[in-house]
C-alpha cells in the first residue's frame, strides 16, 4: 500500500471515529448532564469523564457518571459496527489518567452487522418515557431478548417478580423523600431543570412528568414548577421494573453497566418497549442495600429501568443535547 492509499485508510478512520462521537451525543445520563468528553487523534478515539458535570449531590460517588459515559461508549460501539468498522476498545486504558475512560482503535472493515445497524437506528428515536405505561406487559420473550443484550456486554437485568414490586417502591420512596428534604439536593436538582436553552443539557419542564399515581414512584423533576407531560391513565398496571446490576463496583465495572444499559435500552426501542430509568435508589445508600436484596447473589445495583407500552401515541419530546464541538476535541 503507497502513502497516498494509507492516508485514505487513515481518512476514513477518523472519519468514522468522528461519527461514532457524534451518535455518542445522543446517550442517556443522569438529568441529562452529558459528562463526557470525546479527544480524536490520527488513529484513536479517546472517552473521557468530565468531572465538571458530575451530580456533587445526587451522585456523590461519580457511581451515575460512569453509568452515563458507558452508555456514550456503547453508542460509539455500535456506531462503528453499524458502518462496517472493526474496532479494538480498551476501557481505563492509563492508571495514571482515571478520567480517561476508554480508547477506541479502528482496526479495519467487518461484514456489516444487522443487529448493530438496528441498534445504531434507534438511537436517534430512543427516548425517556416517564409517562404512565397501559395495561399490556412486555412478553418474556421480548425480556430474555433484552436481556441477552445486556449480558453480552458484561451486566445483568433482573425482572423484579410483581410481589416484589413494593419492596421496590419503598427504596424508591426513602431516597426520594431523603433528596428532597435535603436543600443542597433541591438546589442541584433546580440549576438541572433550569438551564438555558442554549445549554443544550439539563431535563427541561418539557420532559418532565407530573406526579401521579404509579406503583414505584417517578421523580418529581419540578416540585415547584409545572411538567409538560400529564401523568397519563392508568396506575402503570403492565410496567415491568427490572434492575440493571453488575458483580462488583470498580470503575470498570460501572463502565460495563452503563453499556449494558445503553443496549438495553436501545434494544427496547427496536422492539417498541418504552422505557425510563430511575435511580435515586442508587443515589442513596440505605435504599440501595434494600435493592441489593433484590438482585440474584452478590449482584451490585445500578439503575432500576421501567419497561412498558406508552398509552399514548404520541412519543415524549427529545431531551436537549449540547453542540459537538463542547464535546468532541479533534487533533489537527
Amino acid at each position: 500500500m503507497n502513502a497516498t492509499g494509507n492516508d485514505v485508510l487513515r481518512a476514513e478512520a477518523r472519519a468514522a471515529l468522528e461519527s461514532a462521537a457524534r451518535a455518542s451525543l445522543r446517550a442517556p445520563s443522569v438529568f441529562n448532564t452529558q459528562p463526557w468528553k470525546w479527544h480524536i487523534t490520527a488513529e484513536t478515539l479517546d472517552l473521557f469523564a468530565d468531572p465538571a458535570r458530575r451530580l456533587g449531590v445526587t451522585d456523590a460517588e461519580g457511581r451515575l457518571l460512569l453509568l452515563s459515559c458507558g452508555g456514550a461508549l456503547h453508542h460509539a460501539r455500535v456506531t462503528l459496527a453499524a458502518q462496517g468498522r472493526s474496532a479494538e476498545v480498551v476501557r481505563l486504558p492509563d492508571e495514571r489518567r482515571p478520567d480517561l475512560l476508554a480508547r477506541i482503535r479502528v482496526t479495519g472493515t467487518a461484514p456489516l452487522d444487522p443487529h448493530a445497524v438496528s441498534l445504531a437506528a434507534a438511537i436517534s428515536r430512543r427516548r425517556t418515557d416517564r409517562r404512565a405505561f397501559g395495561e399490556r406487559r412486555v412478553p418474556r420473550a421480548t425480556l430474555a431478548r433484552l436481556g441477552r443484550l445486556v449480558e453480552a456486554e458484561g451486566a445483568h437485568l433482573h425482572e423484579v417478580p410483581d410481589e416484589r414490586v413494593p419492596e421496590l417502591a419503598v427504596a424508591v420512596d426513602q431516597a426520594a423523600d431523603v433528596e428532597y428534604f435535603d436543600p443542597a439536593f433541591r438546589s442541584e436538582l433546580t440549576r438541572w431543570t433550569h438551564r438555558p436553552a442554549w445549554t443544550g443539557d439539563g431535563v427541561p419542564p418539557s420532559t418532565a412528568v407530573a406526579p401521579g399515581l404509579r406503583r414505584v414512584p417517578v421523580r418529581n423533576f419540578l416540585p415547584s414548577g409545572s411538567p409538560g407531560l400529564l401523568a397519563g391513565a392508568g396506575e402503570d398496571e403492565g410496567a415491568t421494573y427490572a434492575i440493571l446490576f453488575g458483580n462488583g463496583d470498580r470503575p470498570v465495572d460501572l463502565l460495563r453497566g452503563g453499556e449494558g444499559m445503553s443496549a438495553l435500552l436501545l434494544g427496547a426501542t427496536t422492539e417498541g418497549v418504552a422505557a425510563a430509568p430511575i435511580s435515586e435508589a442508587v443515589e442513596v445508600a440505605w435504599p440501595r442495600q434494600l435493592l441489593r436484596r433484590l438482585v440474584p447473589g452478590d449482584g451490585e445495583p445500578y439503575l432500576i429501568v421501567r419497561l412498558g407500552y406508552a398509552a399514548s401515541g404520541e412519543p415524549p419530546p427529545l431531551s436537549p443535547r449540547r453542540e459537538p464541538h463542547d464535546i468532541i476535541v479533534i487533533d489537527e
